[in-house]
């Protein structure tokens, strides 16, 4: 069940409310005033919650639903019970998310500037902005309307973010240019220096990094993940990127659109992702490497080649998907010998 708590809430919402916020057919138009109180899974939900049933293999679960109301396709209706009220759509899991925000919003603290924050006189700051307590903002950077940056993040000199962007607690940004729309979670560095160096008499000597940072719009980037600078070309962040937590992505990096990157990845340096690439956790990429548009790497592959568009691939070193399954299945029939 939802902490309503940490939320602000619609109440006396109706079956009528629901069906218009999730373009879902109420079975029974006498129900339409039924109000629900709560969304909740099949298996939690009580007699005045809603639940979504979506996936045929939970059949024998939805025999079980004891909410006063269910979202499910027209197709599998046939397995709610009786008693249950049932409201149909193409797409339960949109309906899903359309309730939910509908619902269900995050609190958002008072537009205005706490006292503590530390903001460059050169700096600019858009309209019905908020800026948490001990947050820095250097010289002649420029904030957008309606921008949250949370207690005690830093967004260093000549920084540009777009309008509505979230900046999260702690959060360090330097050398970027970032879009509309963005979310930049609790921890996220930004802008550091890229890994280079040069060994000279013995010594590692560090290489000057001296591109930027350059993020799309509507771009989310997890926490404690790190988007190092370029050393000469930008590194880039397509729109629509998805970057989970305790990602890093290396100097001159150039990600395309809507490229989702999983928890724990390593991108090495100078690599270049089409779009809506998909890396799953753990995976590491070589240096220089082009992974096609709408490639799939799966979870820990260590990726060594260059991958052609639309390949879905796998292993360490990683091999097409099927060669590895093959490999597997060699492995585990051969070791019982």
């Amino acid at each position: 069940m939802v902490d309503k708590s940490f939320y602000q809430t619609k109440e006396d919402v109706t079956l009528a409310d629901v069906a218009k916020v999730t373009s879902a057919v109420l079975s029974d138009a006498n129900k339409a005033d039924e109000k629900i109180a709560d969304i909740a899974t099949m298996a939690s939900a009580t007699a005045n919650d809603i639940c979504f049933f979506y996936d045929r293999k939970s059949k024998e679960k939805a025999a079980n639903i004891t909410a006063k109301a269910c979202i499910t396709t027209a197709d599998l209706a046939q397995f709610v019970p009786q008693n249950v009220i049932v409201l149909t759509c193409e797409n339960p899991k949109l309906a899903f998310i359309a309730l939910n925000e509908y619902m269900y919003a995050e609190k958002k603290p008072v537009i205005g500037i706490d006292a503590t924050a530390q903001i460059a006189k050169s700096a600019k700051i858009g309209k019905d902005c908020f800026i948490g307590a001990y947050a820095v903002i250097g010289e002649n950077s420029v904030i957008g309307d309606n921008c949250l940056i949370e207690p005690h993040a830093v967004i260093e000199h000549d920084c540009q973010i777009g309008s509505h962007c979230r900046i999260g607690s702690d959060a360090y940004i330097a050398y970027a240019h970032i879009g509309n729309n963005c979310f930049i979670y609790s921890g996220a560095r930004i802008g550091c220096d890229g890994f280079g160096f040069q060994v000279m008499n013995g010594q590692h000597h560090r290489i000057p990094q001296l591109g930027r940072v350059i993020i799309g719009n509507d771009v989310e980037i997890g926490a404690n993940a790190c988007v190092d600078r370029g050393a000469l070309d930008d590194t880039v962040i397509g729109d629509g990127s998805r970057i989970d937590n305790l990602v890093q992505i290396a100097h001159n990096d150039k990600l395309g659109r809507g490229c989702v990157i999983v928890s724990q990845v390593g991108i090495a340096g100078s690599c270049t992702l089409g779009d809506y690439v998909v890396l799953g956790g753990q995976v590491g990429l070589a240096d220089h490497l082009n992974i096609g548009s709408g490639a799939q790497i799966g979870a820990q592959s260590g990726v060594m080649r260059d991958v052609e568009a639309g390949a879905i691939v796998m292993g360490s070193p990683s091999v097409p998907f099927k060669d590895f399954m093959r490999q597997v299945a060699f492995l585990q029939k051969n070791s019982k010998k």
